[in-house]
């Protein structure tokens, strides 16, 4: 394989490319020439063990033969077509989505397609002002991350994402999410009784309390925006019980539920859709990344028919030159078709079990490093905190990213590197999006490169 020249391209980079769209956790950023399963190779060969496959868009492996050879296939015959015409993949592709959601939920409705999460968050957003009579205030919760779009950062609770550039309309009001390790109320998990939900459920007691308005029996905010699981935020697990109590106050209020599944979907957490571990059924769904297995962006959302038949959404509401363009629609199309010949679910359950027993053991072996471990499926998550246990160490998260990104930790005579991702309220978090493909030997080759990331880094 022919080399890059790696000090050419950083110099015509710091010159050329914009910084707006490009994430710089390193110095210098790092030059990946080739990717395979689970691994990612640098310019040297040397193989890097990736337990974040790009934000869990790529959920089923790098270079997925199956997936590739779909795009192939379509790169052959219809790459290309305006959205005023049809395609088969499109309308195959809208009928198993929809069916999906039937068999999860008993619910019909219809499928939107766009070019990425953001623009397809924009979307709903649409959608939901439309539905609800143009109303623009929106609930999200603390945490929460759903793109960064105008709209879409206006519910994303990051003021960084918004700070430039104003609002666009759309206002989130951000309710504490149920992240019981860090409680916002200071409660303790096994003995709150829900305090978080009873919390939300106060503020429509009254007038005053400036949600609701008894006498005319209506809410100022068109919809709660969430992700069942957080993925930004740091993969935090919501208590049982919790979503079914907050769909019912919803419900009461006629408040709709939008669903971001756009890094928890397609078997993130061993379910088809995240949220259906949790029991509720979403008014709309929004999802991405994974559909094509990050081979091509394409997002969508999916609503109940009374939210988005033509008569409520009718032709051009909006639109995009690339939604549902053929190469995406293929790919996606295989993608189910995969997913439906294989038991993903028995698969992510069994393999998140022995994930997360690897990060207990770790933590065992690290208290004064890793305060909790977490997950679901194969969305899991290691909190780095200081030697109490609690308070966040981002610093010393950073370190341990940095050790892992050096490619040079020797397992068996072999050198390798570890990708891993920064997440969390604190940037404290490692979370966990490994390949839904990856071994379990892959899996204890991971523990084993954070074992001597984590000798390293106390060391120091």
């Amino acid at each position: 394989m022919t080399r890059i020249n790696e000090k050419a391209l950083l110099e015509d980079e710091a010159k050329y490319c914009s910084y707006g769209d490009t994430v710089h956790y390193l110095e210098p950023a790092k030059f990946f020439t080739r990717c395979c399963g689970s691994f990612l190779y640098d310019n040297q060969e040397t193989p890097f063990l990736d337990l974040q496959m790009w934000y869990s868009a790529v959920n089923f492996g790098y270079a997925n033969e199956r997936l590739n050879n779909a795009m192939k296939r379509q790169l052959d015959t219809l790459p290309q077509l305006a959205s005023q015409y049809l395609h088969k993949e499109k309308v195959e592709l809208a009928a198993m989505l929809c069916a999906s959601m039937k068999k999860a939920w008993g619910e019909d409705g219809r499928v939107h397609f766009n070019v990425g999460g953001s623009q397809s968050v924009e979307d709903s957003l649409k959608l939901v002002r439309n539905a609800c009579k143009g109303k623009s205030l929106m609930l999200a919760f603390e945490g929460g991350y759903h793109g960064r779009t105008l709209g879409a950062s206006s519910i994303t609770s990051s003021y960084r994402y918004r700070r430039r550039y104003g609002h666009f309309g759309e206002r989130g009001m951000f309710i504490p999410f149920p992240y019981c390790f860090r409680c916002p109320y200071k409660m303790r998990r096994e003995s709150c009784g829900m305090f978080c939900a009873d919390q939300f459920e106060r503020l429509f007691e009254t007038e005053y309390y400036g949600m609701w308005d008894p006498k005319a029996q209506e809410a100022e905010y068109a919809a709660f925006y969430v992700e069942c699981i957080q993925g930004t935020g740091g993969y935090i697990v919501p208590p049982e019980g919790y979503f079914p109590r907050l769909k019912r106050i919803l419900d009461e209020h006629k408040i709709l539920l939008v669903d971001d599944e756009i890094q928890m979907g397609f078997y993130r957490t061993g379910k088809l859709w995240g949220i259906e571990n949790f029991g509720v059924t979403p008014d709309v769904l929004v999802f991405g990344k994974a559909m094509t297995n990050g081979l091509n962006p394409l997002a969508g959302i999916w609503a109940k028919e009374a939210l988005i038949n033509p008569d409520m959404f009718p032709c051009g509401s909006t639109h995009s030159t690339f939604a549902s363009n053929p190469l995406g629609t293929a790919v996606a199309l295989e993608t189910m078709k995969m997913i439906h010949e294989n038991d993903y679910e028995t698969r992510v359950a069994d393999l998140g079990r022995y994930f997360l027993a690897g990060l207990k053991d770790l933590q065992s072996g690290y208290p004064s490093i890793i305060g909790d471990v977490d997950g679901l499926g194969l969305a899991l998550r290691a909190e780095i905190c200081k030697a109490d246990g609690f308070t966040p160490d981002k610093a010393m998260l950073d370190r341990i990213v940095d050790e892992g990104i050096k490619g040079d930790i020797d397992v068996n005579g072999r050198k390798y590197g570890l990708v891993l991702d920064v997440g969390g309220y604190y940037k404290n978090v490692i979370t966990f999006a490994p390949s839904l493909h990856i071994t379990r030997e892959e899996i204890d080759l991971g523990m084993r490169l954070l074992d001597e990331i984590l000798k390293r880094v106390t060391k120091k």
